[in-house]
């Protein structure tokens, strides 16, 4: 499943193609027709994401909600007419102008809601790394829990956006051990996490992907610094999917168990701090 850096990225692709312009909005699949026809010929406002979901405002106070799902994805192109740009596969939604074509394949959400419904989504989500600069809520749920770190730190209530890949690194960054429960959890320790996704995500909407390897974020820190084009490689990670190889910090073998119904990834060894 997409992680919220994604969304965001999209988020930022879709405001810097339409907002401020009309668009044509259709569902070239039909699952969307009477949604699309709200929203056809309207301009659109802003486009924001808040965790995993993506709000697009449009005049009229209409918006249009996509959650992704597992599967889903939202492609941005430009064309030079949109005639240009044939319909290939189920498109559930295309927003289009005569510069930018945008085709949604496969969310498990995508509705034309009103800014009423858009706060009640909102109200559900915990704080947001990219959008909030303050973890107060998701400490305050976490420290009155029982499950495991890594249970809440997926739970999507207590802090928005966060998916497997993150938890898993950001926990071994730390050398926080995954099991610690959310009421033993040392304040200290919750800082260090969500300052280090407000660190992280970032890098990922910059570049696309997930970076947490140490040297890695410090260079890619150091070129958007100096506003120098990032070029990266094949994803790394410290422990996620490395099942059975030796921990980089410690040599000791990495583990996996299934948390909250997705694998983790762990060094048992370094990983000691609650």
């Amino acid at each position: 499943m997409p992680e919220g850096h994604t969304l965001h990225r999209i988020a930022r692709d879709l405001h810097a193609a339409f907002a401020g312009r009309v668009v044509s909005v259709s569902s070239p699949q039909g699952r969307f027709a009477a949604g699309a026809a709200l929203l056809d010929g309207h301009e659109v406002v802003e486009a924001r994401a808040h965790g995993k979901h993506l709000f697009v405002e449009f005049a009229g106070e209409r918006v249009l909600h996509v959650h992704l799902g597992l599967i889903g994805t939202f492609v941005i192109d430009s064309i030079a007419y949109v005639g240009e740009r044939p319909v290939t596969g189920q498109v559930r939604c295309r927003i289009a102008t005569g510069r930018h074509v945008a085709d949604l394949r496969g969310p498990i959400v995508c509705a034309a809601i009103t800014p009423d419904e858009e706060a009640a989504v909102h109200a559900k989500l915990g704080p947001d790394p990219l959008r909030d600069t303050d973890g107060g809520r998701a400490w305050e749920r976490i420290h009155r829990s029982r499950k495991s770190i890594a249970a809440l730190l997926m739970e999507q209530d207590v802090l928005a956006g966060i998916g497997n890949v993150y938890r898993c690194e950001v926990l071994h960054r730390h050398r926080i051990n995954p099991m610690t429960p959310g009421e033993r959890l040392k304040r200290a320790s919750w800082e260090l996490i969500w300052a280090d996704l407000r660190r992280l995500l970032p890098l990922g909407v910059a570049t696309g992907r997930i970076v947490t390897d140490v040297a890695e974020v410090d260079e890619i820190e150091a070129a958007l610094a100096k506003g120098e084009d990032v070029h990266l490689d094949e994803r790394t990670s410290s422990v996620y999917k490395r099942t059975g190889e030796e921990c980089g910090r410690c040599g000791s073998v990495i583990r996996a168990k299934d948390v909250a119904g997705r694998t983790l990834y762990w060094c048992g060894n370094c990983q000691r701090r609650s």
